[in-house]
């Protein structure tokens, strides 16, 4: 296993959530853990853990790139690092080398690696928060509603006994329905989101309806899920915010504990969502959830 460890003190190279501010605080990062292995390939996972804190609170964090691209590297929630949380940046196959529901089964046995290694490195996994931007929002989301779930619990790791559950929910501008998504979706939404579902389902929704049910959310959403906090965009031209309501609907519909931020004239992304204040209304939403 490579176990790589660097100290870095408010260091370049975390994206968006770097920007110097007063949330921000040293943090020692473990580069590539190896947390499974599948097809002779490992999957690997980045380690933030705050200097000031000796045994953090973790999030699970889930890139995003219309489920084809991305990087473990992109992380932009330094932030919340600032706060007191641990993070774990995961890797999952993208979709050019595999289909839904390989990106699940990934996620969650990552979630299972670090809670069988708890005792290696100082975070509390007892409770577990996931969170994820776009395609990575979509699929914390998911793997938050679908505990258990056999389908897309998966066999990958060798840690089969321990829990992939997460104990609370952060998704930012992430999908929610796969069945109604290019419906709502702008020209250019639709530009990006065809090829996109093309890859990730091996067909458009409406042709592989079971599997985008699955790939959905909405249809996983029962009275055990835990609390969810949502960020969107009303101007997103990617991602329709419409998504976000419908997930947020249909967790009121069950009393679940939800809220959904709404950022007025905010894009697709972008530091806004980062930012000192969203830091703030996410911490606070996780300090009610007990994380």
């Amino acid at each position: 296993m490579n176990r790589r460890i660097r100290c870095l003190v408010l260091a370049a190279g975390l994206g968006w959530g770097l920007a110097a501010t007063a949330q921000e605080a040293a943090f020692h990062k473990v580069s590539d853990l190896a947390f499974a292995e599948v097809d002779g390939r490992e999957l690997l996972l980045d380690l933030y853990l705050p200097q000031a804190a000796k045994a953090p609170p973790l999030i699970v964090y889930v890139h995003g790139g219309a489920w084809r691209a991305g990087s473990k590297d992109s992380m932009p929630l330094s932030g919340l690092l600032g706060e007191g949380y641990a993070i774990a940046s995961v890797e999952y196959r993208l979709t050019p080398e595999a289909r839904f529901p390989a990106q699940v089964h990934d996620i969650k046995a990552a979630i299972r690696f670090l809670r069988a290694n708890q005792d290696r490195y100082p975070y509390e996994s007892r409770h577990v928060a996931i969170a994820g931007s776009s395609a990575g929002g979509h699929l914390a989301a998911l793997v938050g509603v679908t505990n258990g779930n056999a389908e897309l619990e998966g066999q990958v790791g060798p840690y089969p006994d321990q829990s992939s559950e997460v104990q609370a929910i952060v998704a930012y501008f992430g999908a929610s329905n796969l069945l109604t998504i290019l419906d709502q979706s702008t020209p250019h939404g639709l530009s990006v989101r065809k090829p996109a579902l093309q890859l990730l389902l091996g067909g458009q929704p409406e042709q592989e309806r079971e599997l985008a049910m699955l790939a959905s959310p909405v249809f996983h959403v029962d009275g055990s899920d835990p609390p969810l906090l949502l960020l969107h965009g009303d101007q997103d031209p990617q991602m329709p915010i419409n998504q976000s309501h419908e997930l947020h609907g249909k967790f009121k519909s069950f009393g679940l504990s939800v809220a959904l931020h709404v950022l007025h004239g905010a894009a697709h992304g972008g530091r806004v969502f980062y930012d000192e204040a969203r830091t703030k209304v996410v911490s606070s939403f996780l300090a009610s959830c007990g994380i």
